[in-house]
Order: structure tokens, then sequence, then C-alpha cells
């Protein structure tokens, strides 16, 4: 039997990332090869099919760069631990585990009750059913001490100037040393989301406009790297089929791809 869908309108946006990886595994050169992603959406009752449009390859494209901020963290701290904030139905532990990272997954609690269908704890890996607005998790995830990596990838958009900044600067001032990836949109993104035909099927919208991620750096945080779609790492590059490669550099000049960047940040 199909897992039925309850979630909120703004949880109900995990569903295209994960139909996006999805699509991607089936494609005769996947970037991600994220098999998993199919069977998930197989075991689910959801018409899918509503979601068409870049932003389904734009979300497997964002996830490999994220990735990558991940594989660069681990290299240099392999026991490390990684935090995925507003995780969804991420299969990004089950990609990236080095075998020695400690990770955490955390989402509000009607996302959670949906990934507990079909994952488990382990060892070195714990869902949490919590808010990245909230403080409660903090401990837990710092109880092993060492280099922490906080990740927030297409979650904060969706909120609001005031609450996004409120947020990134307690998590700055809590994990000091820490690394913090998380993505960002600009004005004109932010004001072209109805010609997005992803949204046509779904209520939520986005909210936070940042069309300069070194503005955040007042609020404790310092920024490392800031990438566009036209400008991923080399090695997430070279993962990518042609068409994105070609396509992708020219249109980087476009306000479109060049205001939505994916920022690695220092607390």
């Amino acid at each position: 039997m199909q897992a039925k869908i309850e979630l909120g309108d703004i949880q109900e946006t995990l569903l295209i990332p994960l139909y996006g990886r999805a699509r991607d595994a089936a494609a005769k050169r996947s970037v991600l090869g994220d098999s998993t992603a199919i069977e998930l959406v197989d075991a689910i009752d959801y018409d899918f099919g509503r979601f068409t449009g870049p932003s389904l390859p734009g979300s497997v494209l964002r996830a490999s760069i994220f990735d990558q901020y991940v594989r660069d963290f681990l290299a240099e701290h392999p026991d490390g631990t990684v935090v995925d904030l507003g995780c969804g139905l991420s299969t990004r532990f089950d990609r990236l585990d080095n075998g020695t990272v400690r990770w955490f997954d955390l989402d509000v609690p009607d996302t959670m009750a949906l990934r507990r269908k079909f994952f488990s704890d382990a060892e070195r890996y714990t869902m949490i059913a919590g808010s990245i607005f909230e403080e409660d998790w903090y401990e837990q995830v710092a109880e092993r001490g060492g280099p922490v990596l906080l990740l927030s990838e297409a979650v904060l958009l969706y909120f609001p100037d005031e609450r996004v900044r409120d947020v990134l600067g307690r998590l700055a001032r809590r994990f000091v040393g820490d690394r913090i990836a998380l993505d960002t949109g600009g004005a004109f993104m932010m004001n072209h989301q109805e010609q997005n035909p992803v949204f046509a099927s779904i209520p939520a919208r986005m909210q936070w406009t940042c069309d300069d991620p070194r503005t955040l750096e007042d609020l404790g945080l310092t920024l490392l790297e800031s990438r566009s779609f036209g400008q991923p790492q080399k090695a997430v590059a070279r993962t990518w089929p042609w068409k994105y490669r070609l396509l992708l550099r020219p249109a980087a000049r476009t306000p479109m791809v060049s205001g939505y960047r994916m920022n690695l940040f220092q607390a």
C-alpha cells in the first residue's frame, strides 16, 4: 500500500526535489544516481506528474553542489558531524556516508513521520523531529564535539526575512567556527515565481529575498564560497550532462540564474 501524504504547504515542496532525483536516476546519464528516490516515488500516493519545468533538473544540480560541500567537509574532517536542516526525504546520508561521519536529519513532525516510514535511525545516523527555528536540538547535534556542517537546502527561502536573519544569527552564535551551507534567491527570482510551472500545483511561495549573500556577514557569518548553476565546483561540473554545462554557462549572466546562489559560510 502506498503511503498517504499529510504535509503542510511548505513541507509539500519536499516532493519536488524527490521527484527530480527520481527522474534523474532514471536518466541514461544520472548526476546523483539516487535509485532510492525512484523507490520512494513509487511508494508514495501522490500525483508527481503535476511537477514540470526546470525546477526538477535544477533541484538535482543544486543537490550535487551541496553534496560537494559535504564531501569537502568530510575530506577535511572525516569524523565530523553533518546536520541536514529541513531534510525532507533526502537520501544524502546514504550517498555520502564515509563510515565515520555523525549525521543528523532534522525536519518538522509531519515530514519526519513520513520519513520514518522509509528510513530508520542507526549508530551514526539520527532523525530528529524539530524545527530549524527552535534551539532544542542544538545540544544533541553537538554531543560528539568537533567540527559541524549545517545544511539548509531549499528551506529558508520559504520564510520571511526577519525569521531567516534571526535564526542565522542564533546559529552563528551557537556554532562558532563551524560551517553553514544554504541557498539564497535574489529579487528577480522571487518576483517571477509565478512563471515557474512547478508552483502551479502547490500553494507555497518563496518569501526570503537575498540579492547578495555577503550581506549575511553582519550576522556573524563569513562567506567562504558562493556559486550559481553556472559556477559549480569542477568535480561537480564533470558529473553534469553536457547540455547543462553548455546551457548554464551563458545563462549564468542572466538575473534568474545569477541571483540564485548556493553558499558556504563559516560561523
